[in-house]
């Protein structure tokens, strides 16, 4: 088992080290920062000393060793715009991304895995049928046309929940969070099931796939054999084992989730990093752009990390394939 973390931290590090190439590449390469932050009737002289403050005189490849050694002492540099440094201004909006992406993952599993598993017991009835029709709605509409007609018909036309924004915030460990107060609640409830839909619809294809593959594995019929109850069949032996690729995806579409939440924060003027990162992009603030794209980085990296670890407690198989291995 040692040796398995050992390799898995290895290819971790390998990847995340190739990414900070590629981002310095896509992110450096590309538009002169100063364009955009300097009055246009500046002169010259003001450009160039502009520029040296933020060290964009330099050649490329002396930016990329100052970048990369930064990188290795957590230095991102400082913000262009907010003239601080750019993983706190970061790790401001953090909190908003990650409950909402969280509260999202938690509608996406409660309503997706029991649909899906509901489709899949019963695939030629009705209520199948009309849970996969819902499954293939959830992945063909676009995501911010969903959260449009959403504003339009709970926000505008029934009143029921707000528009956009984060509402009241309570703090909690030292951060401000929404969802200890009714308020911020009410205003997580949209983008939340906005961010889901697509997850959900992806949960109930895998768990009614899945539980259309283990009801048909002989121990299904042994358990049966034994006079096992329906619930208990399903609930012991069809959860357990569907719930193996479930979390695998779940994993990886977590970090999606974070990565990914720019158009419903940016439908729902959530301030969260995915807004944050549009702001940047069209102010070309290099450092803030950065920073968000290590922290992506270093997020997959990590839930691939566990997800791997979790997949291994609950498949026995590959528990048995790391000891052949070592």
């Amino acid at each position: 088992m040692v040796a398995y973390l050992l390799r898995r931290l290895g290819q971790s590090l390998l990847a995340v080290i190739a990414m900070a190439v590629l981002v310095f590449v896509g992110v450096y390469a590309i538009g002169n920062p100063v364009d955009i932050l300097i009055n246009p009737e500046a002169t010259e002289r003001q450009r160039l000393e502009v520029m040296e403050r933020m060290g964009l005189d330099r050649p490329l490849w002396e930016q990329f060793w100052v970048y990369f050694g930064n990188l290795l002492q957590g230095d991102f540099g400082r913000s262009f715009v907010y003239g601080e440094s750019a993983m706190s201004v970061i790790l401001q909006r953090l909190p908003a991304t990650m409950e909402l992406a969280l509260f999202a993952l938690v509608l996406a599993i409660v309503f997706g895995v029991p649909l899906g598993v509901i489709a899949g017991l019963k695939p030629d009835t009705y209520t199948g049928r009309g849970i996969m029709a819902g499954s293939i709605l959830g992945f063909s509409l676009p995501n911010f046309w969903q959260g449009l007609m959403m504003i339009l018909i709970f926000a505008v036309f029934l009143g029921w929940l707000p528009a956009g924004g984060r509402g009241q915030t309570t703090e909690f460990l030292g951060m401000r969070v929404s969802f200890l107060n009714a308020d911020g609640l009410k205003h997580m409830i949209l983008p939340a099931i906005n961010l889901a839909l697509f997850k959900m619809a992806l949960v109930i294809r895998l768990a009614r796939a899945g539980t259309r593959e283990v009801m048909m594995q002989d121990y299904i019929k042994f358990a049966r054999a034994k006079g096992l109850s329906h619930r208990r069949v399903v609930f012991v032996h069809v959860l357990k084992n569907i719930m193996i690729p479930v979390v695998t995806i779940l994993g990886l579409e977590l970090g999606s989730m974070i990565a990914f939440a720019v158009v419903t924060e940016t439908v729902f003027a959530w301030p969260g990093m995915g807004k944050l990162l549009i702001d940047s992009i069209n102010r070309l603030d290099r450092p803030v752009i950065v920073a968000y794209l290590m922290l992506i980085v270093f997020l997959f990296v990590l839930i691939n990390f566990l997800v791997d670890l979790l997949y291994s407690v609950l498949d026995p198989r590959v528990r048995l394939a790391q000891r052949g291995a070592q």
